[in-house]
């Protein structure tokens, strides 16, 4: 029941288009294949950004499970289809893929986690997509993420 509490919480402080520049943001999947943002602002006056990942579902994860991956928008397509092929034991991400910049683990209804990555490693010049790499479900669970002054 706390984490529920924990969970709705950190719902209250995401909207359902953007989330206002800061260092941190919350994002959470749901058991109907979606994410509750689609775009994410981050403040380039940060040096690291956390993104915790929730699943406010019941489903379990080998069934409705869910991630969160950061890549360049051209390298989306390619980490996802080897995520898929690296199956369910991997989270669906090819082990040590220098394509994904920053990534949560799998998680299933009622759970959470979370990931830290440095913004020294984002170009500006580069278009960034999040997406959950659980097979079929980056057709639905995909966003944008811009760095803002």
């Amino acid at each position: 029941m706390l984490r529920n509490a924990a969970v709705l919480a950190a719902l209250a402080l995401a909207s359902t288009h953007a989330l206002g520049a800061s260092c941190e943001a919350t994002v959470d999947g749901t058991d109907l294949m979606t994410y509750s943002v689609q775009s994410l602002d981050v403040s380039r006056g940060c040096e690291r950004f956390t993104l915790h990942l929730t699943h406010t579902g019941t489903m379990p994860k080998t069934v409705m499970g869910h991630n969160w991956v950061l890549t360049t928008a051209d390298d989306q397509p390619g980490v996802a289809e080897d995520g898929a092929q690296a199956g369910a034991e991997h989270d669906y991400l090819k082990p040590g893929d220098a394509r994904v910049i920053a990534h949560t683990r799998l998680i299933g209804g009622g759970e959470a986690d979370s990931t830290t990555f440095e913004l020294s490693r984002l170009d500006p010049a580069q278009r960034y997509v999040f997406f959950c790499t659980y097979p079929g479900h980056q057709v639905l669970m995909k966003g944008t993420v811009a760095l803002v002054p």
